[in-house]
């Protein structure tokens, strides 16, 4: 099971070649993590450099499949370490995110609805080519340097925290986030009631597929949980809360209204958990919000 140490590690290869993202002072006991500020948009550059690296990619390159973030990670991992790489996504995927892949260096297969049926084929063509896939989320070096971004939390609060809120699609960032910082707050999984893999696995007591749809799909759209955040979840007993896509709504709004904070749909789901009440804080909790991703068309917040 991937520990702390596995996490250090990771920080190690990865230096130098990540942001170190800001915190923001969001109100008392309240703070927000900036990791949409990441080279790429995302979270997921951090597990994907590090992924990329622990895989020695071959001359083929590396094949990733994603509903947009993960591609655009590898697609810039790739490009950084000279690599080449093809990313497939859905047809679904924002087109703000396809053109930036493309931008990127990536050649862009859009194939499926969903990122189950991009997933599939993807797994086909590494097969076809010898590349290297890379997982979005159910990878250990993926988690490990996912995880990286707990370290550095912890570093930039040094006086501590009790809590940090989690969007969760298939689990990779909340797998990090237990690997690192499971013995110091507690780790709260926010997920769409529409899309809610980790929370039906465990309620199932193993991963399940699940219907995906809402307005968060396209980042928290993965069908099935990843094993080993679920295997991580039980192990640290955390805790899943839902909320509805009108509060994921509401949330991107008002971090754009209040904080002149655009952020991805999927994103917005771990503030919403705090503004609708999914997650109540007990008087005094010091709470850090994930902003994990901010790969977004933001015409509609104007």
């Amino acid at each position: 099971m991937i520990d702390i140490s596995d996490v250090q590690a990771a920080a190690r290869r990865i230096e130098g070649r990540v942001r170190r993202t800001p915190v923001l002072a969001a109100g008392p006991d309240r703070w927000f993590k900036l990791e949409f500020a990441q080279h790429a948009g995302s979270f997921k550059t951090r597990g994907m450099f590090h992924q990329v690296l622990a895989g020695d990619p071959p001359a083929a390159g590396i094949v990733a499949a994603s509903g947009g973030n993960a591609g655009l990670a590898a697609a810039y991992a790739a490009r950084e370490l000279g690599v080449a790489a093809e990313v497939y996504v859905p047809v679904t995927a924002p087109a703000v995110k396809v053109a930036k892949l493309g931008k990127l260096g990536a050649r862009v297969v859009q194939t499926g609805s969903e990122y189950a049926e991009a997933y599939a084929a993807a797994v086909v063509r590494a097969d076809e080519t010898g590349a290297l896939f890379c997982h979005a989320y159910d990878d250990p070096a993926m988690v490990a340097g996912n995880g990286t971004l707990g370290l550095e939390l912890r570093e930039q609060l040094p006086d501590g925290f009790d809590t940090v809120l989690v969007a969760v699609g298939g689990g990779g960032l909340i797998a990090g986030m237990i690997a690192a910082l499971r013995n110091d707050v507690r780790i709260v999984a926010v997920e769409p009631v529409t899309s809610c893999a980790l929370h039906a696995a465990l309620a199932a007591g193993e991963p399940v597929d699940v219907p995906v749809s809402g307005v968060a799909a396209d980042s928290l759209g993965a069908r099935r949980a990843g094993r080993i955040a679920y295997e991580l979840a039980v192990d640290a007993d955390i805790t899943s809360v839902l909320v509805p896509d009108e509060a994921i709504l509401d949330a991107r709004r008002r971090l754009w209204d209040d904080y002149r904070i655009v952020v991805e749909h999927g994103t917005a789901a771990a503030q919403a958990a705090l503004l609708c009440g999914a997650y109540r804080p007990e008087p005094g909790e010091r709470v850090a919000v994930l902003l994990c991703g901010a790969n977004t068309d933001p015409a509609d917040l104007a």
